[in-house]
């Protein structure tokens, strides 16, 4: 791999605008080679901000044409599998966005595929990369393990239809972030028991799950589709510790019984009000950069992602 690691990337929506190409283009040893998407009026915004050459409306001839380090796919789910197994095939390393496909057996088909052709693979699970929850994380495991977790994802989603039309569900869709936050926190799962229900619409939008860890901690998936307002939280409960955290804004960490807490920003934390780097984007885009150039796994990987999306059918199946 030359000094700059050869970026295309499929797929110019709201997120690759607003979080991946102002880390990727922030980066010295990073060169965006080509663009894709079938939205001219998208390939062309970007083409003039970023002052990208190769645009394409067909990402077989982008990934056939350019000679590419990794591809970003950023599609949605119901669409993504076909040009990841396009890329792999080809031994391109790929970042794809969450949810890594609509069921288990497309992420563990993308994790074989991944480890046939030797490629190095990453789900967009920006939340582990949270600068402030990464903080809060460490100076709570400092008195010990962690024997609570609770994380709570609550939105008011008021459409007829869950995302995309229906193509896939909300927990797999959306609700894989807090998911995949309790298995990074709490590690393996041993059990499961979930209560998941319907409320003012004809299709799930209420979430809820005890996990039971290896470790013999506890952990509580807490969402609602229909409440009152976007919230994204976790409570961390060890040893004379508890800390309650809204990555995006703030901490606090209260100790051994006092009523004096700690207080943390994220703007602090991270020394910048730029959204992509206070919500873990770019922390998460440079950590993939790092491992292709190092030619490691990457934490999220498509194996590791894959028991995130078995944790999901757990809940699924293992109903009170």
């Amino acid at each position: 791999m030359n000094n700059k690691v050869k970026i295309g990337i499929i797929g110019c929506g709201n997120i690759v605008k607003l979080a991946h190409l102002p880390s990727l283009s922030s980066f010295e040893d990073v060169e965006i080679c080509g663009v894709c998407d079938i939205d001219e009026n998208k390939l062309v915004e970007i083409k003039e901000k970023y002052k990208i050459v190769n645009t394409f409306n067909n990402y077989k001839e982008m990934i056939e044409k350019l000679a590419l380090d990794a591809v970003y796919i950023a599609l949605p789910p119901h669409i993504i599998f076909d040009p990841a197994i396009d890329c792999l095939e080809r031994k391109l390393n790929i970042f794809i966005e969450k949810p890594p496909g609509i069921c288990k057996e497309q992420t563990r088909q993308m994790a074989l595929k991944s480890e046939k052709f030797g490629c190095i693979t990453m789900v967009g699970f920006q939340r582990r990369f949270s600068p402030l929850t990464l903080k809060v994380k460490e100076l709570v495991e400092r008195n010990g393990p962690v024997i609570l977790c609770i994380v709570r994802f609550i939105k008011f989603f008021n459409d007829e239809t869950p995302y995309f039309r229906g193509a896939i569900d909300l927990l797999t869709s959306d609700i894989i972030h807090a998911v995949d936050c309790l298995r990074w926190i709490g590690g393996e799962v041993k059990k499961v028991s979930s209560l998941i229900k319907k409320w003012y619409k004809n299709y799930e939008n209420n979430f809820n799950a005890i996990l039971e860890f290896e470790s013999g901690a506890t952990g509580l998936l807490v969402s609602n589709y229909i409440g009152g307002k976007r919230i994204f939280s976790i409570e961390l409960h060890a040893k004379g510790i508890t800390a309650y955290v809204e990555p995006e804004k703030i901490a606090t960490i209260f100790m051994n019984g006092k009523e004096e807490c700690i207080s943390l920003k994220s703007e602090e934390i991270v020394g910048s009000t730029d959204f992509y780097k206070i919500a873990g984007f770019y922390n998460e885009n440079r950590h993939f950069i790092d491992c292709l150039k190092q030619k490691k796994q990457p934490l999220t990987n498509l194996t590791d992602a894959l028991k995130t999306m078995e944790l999901i059918e757990k809940i699924y199946y293992e109903r009170l």
